[in-house]
């Protein structure tokens, strides 16, 4: 996250005026797998009146198949790239809130991507909280461990840089789907960074 700078004091003093519109077309969620980014986001998108979509569900729709079976055929390494590729397609799109796969935004190509268009919200959960979520879940493929907990732990751990060059992290533990949402549009209409 970038810190603003205190701006040069002017030779006088000026009315106020309203903060200028964001910068920003879009809004990308980014977290680790049960963060709830795809329910988030489906919220986020009504509030904003911007249209929904997940990366997951694009690239199975396009594919044919469904992510697991992406991984267990052709390998991680391909998933990744049919993820950076539309990642670089997104940069074109415009009024669109973007769920993420958990681990796009560990290639700082895919986050620079997507700090061009969009606000760039991170849903942080504890590991306990995403284990809870996710361990009946037999369709992640990276949670296919004798330790799911601890897989999750050490994921998480070696995602956190990525993670923290979003524009606002949000801790999901205590907070409603709802909340979070409400607290995202609220930064991405006001271009502020503090959660």
């Amino acid at each position: 996250m970038t810190s603003l700078s205190p701006a040069p004091p002017s030779p006088a003093p000026r009315p106020a005026s309203p903060l200028p519109a964001p910068p920003h077309r879009n809004v990308a969620l980014v977290g680790f797998m049960g963060a709830g980014k795809t329910t988030v986001g489906a919220i986020l998108a009504q509030l904003l009146g911007f249209e929904f979509l997940d990366t997951d569900k694009v690239i199975e729709q396009r594919q044919g198949r469904r992510v697991a079976d992406i991984f267990a055929k052709e390998g991680e390494v391909h998933f990744r790239a049919l993820e950076s590729s539309l990642c670089s397609e997104l940069e074109g799109v415009s009024h669109k809130v973007i769920a993420t796969g958990g681990g796009l935004p560990v290639n700082p190509a895919n986050m620079e991507s997507l700090r061009r268009h969009a606000f760039v919200a991170c849903l942080w959960a504890s590991p306990e909280t995403i284990h809870g979520r996710v361990r009946t879940q037999h369709h992640r493929p990276l949670l296919q461990a004798e330790d799911p907990l601890g897989r999750i732990r050490d994921l998480l751990a070696r995602r956190t840089p990525a993670y923290k060059g979003a524009d606002l992290i949000v801790g999901v533990d205590y907070r409603s789907p709802v909340e979070t949402a409400r607290l995202i549009a609220k930064a991405f209409r006001h271009g502020t960074r503090d959660a």
